[in-house]
């Protein structure tokens, strides 16, 4: 197709701030429709953007002849509902993360894309680790850890420590589902390196029982953990380790740290991706250069645009991929919930 139509469902920041430059900077797209939850929002983003067409509802969207792909900016709760019936209206689909809800909702998602193989769809994939990633691959290749041992995976916060302070949509189980804090989105980029895991143990904790909802003015129940910590096995008895938390003052930034025989890797995610790393004879971590034509970075919509052209496929990220980190989360929520350790794959 010469020129591909795009139709946004839920322009809101991180569309604003990705996706409508990423989709602009492509060669013969145009971003044709909006469609936000409310009216005056989606009249503002279209007169914003220069977006010709607008809809009250999204179901007209998706339906919309002139429309080749479907761009989904909704919270999580919408996202199954709305891409399987963009799917079943012949539109390609990218959604934003977290793929949905729970593990139900992904695996519809799943099994309708695969119904429509002639279709493209698209996760937005976890930003961390896209700038190192062909290197860590590389040294990973080369032995650089030798065996693997271990797996530690940090991401620390204070956001929720305060009481105070309001909830947040990612803290609403019915908006955002089981996913908790950046769990998620950091398994996600730990799982292009090694294999997923195939048990888990896990315990959470919620502090702040209520919170107040800054549109109703009403406190609510805060669905999600302020605090996470999982115990998993991966296969040939490696040892994994996650410590998530929005509750801590000057804690750990995000990073992954793979522990081998022979050595150490270290990918720190805060604020730019930097590799670290040490054999076992060195004294201490050091910076790994990252080479310019290795260096990796954001593509969402490029690549979305390039796999609809039949140009590439989908790497970052599949409904597949996502399916796998959905399963994880998952399983957290049924072991913490439990008490006790959860197989993978789930069998249900």
């Amino acid at each position: 197709m010469s020129t591909i139509r795009v139709g946004i469902v839920g322009l809101g920041a991180n569309c604003r701030l990705r996706h409508v430059p990423g989709l602009r900077a492509c060669r013969d797209v145009e971003i044709t429709a909006v469609c936000n939850r409310r009216p005056e929002s989606t009249q503002q983003m279209a007169q914003q953007y220069n977006i010709p067409k607008t809809y009250e509802r999204w179901q007209d969207l998706i339906t919309d002849p002139e429309i080749d792909a479907v761009l989904i900016g909704t919270w999580p709760y919408l996202h199954a509902e709305i891409s399987v019936a963009a799917l079943q209206s012949g539109k390609h689909v990218s959604t934003e993360a977290r793929m949905a809800r729970n593990i139900v909702e992904a695996g519809q998602m799943l099994a309708v894309s695969r119904q429509y193989p002639e279709l493209v769809t698209q996760i937005v994939p976890s930003p961390f680790g896209l700038r190192v990633h062909q290197t860590v691959l590389e040294q990973l290749a080369a032995g650089y850890l030798g065996e693997l041992r271990e797996v530690v995976v940090l991401a620390t916060s204070g956001d929720y420590a305060d009481p105070a302070t309001p909830l947040h949509w990612r803290q609403s189980a019915e908006i955002s589902g089981l996913n908790m804090l950046a769990m998620g989105i950091v398994h996600e980029t730990l799982t292009r390196w090694v294999p997923d895991p195939i048990q888990v143990l896990a315990q959470t904790q919620i502090f702040t029982q209520q919170r107040r909802n800054e549109q109703t003015g009403q406190l609510e129940d805060v669905g999600t953990p302020d605090t996470v910590h999982v115990l998993t096995e991966l296969p040939a008895g490696v040892r994994g380790i996650y410590h998530l938390s929005g509750v801590v003052h000057h804690g750990p930034s995000l990073q992954i740290r793979l522990f081998g025989t022979a050595g150490t890797l270290q990918c720190v995610c805060d604020p730019e991706d930097r590799l670290l790393g040490a054999r076992a004879e060195d004294p201490q971590l050091a910076e790994i250069p990252i080479a310019a034509e290795k260096e990796g970075g954001w593509r969402v919509e490029a690549d979305f645009i390039d796999a609809i052209r039949g140009e590439k496929e989908i790497e970052f990220t599949t409904f597949a991929a996502g399916v796998r980190y959905m399963e994880f989360t998952e399983a957290v929520a049924r072991s913490s919930q439990q008490r006790t350790a959860v197989r993978l794959p789930l069998d249900d």
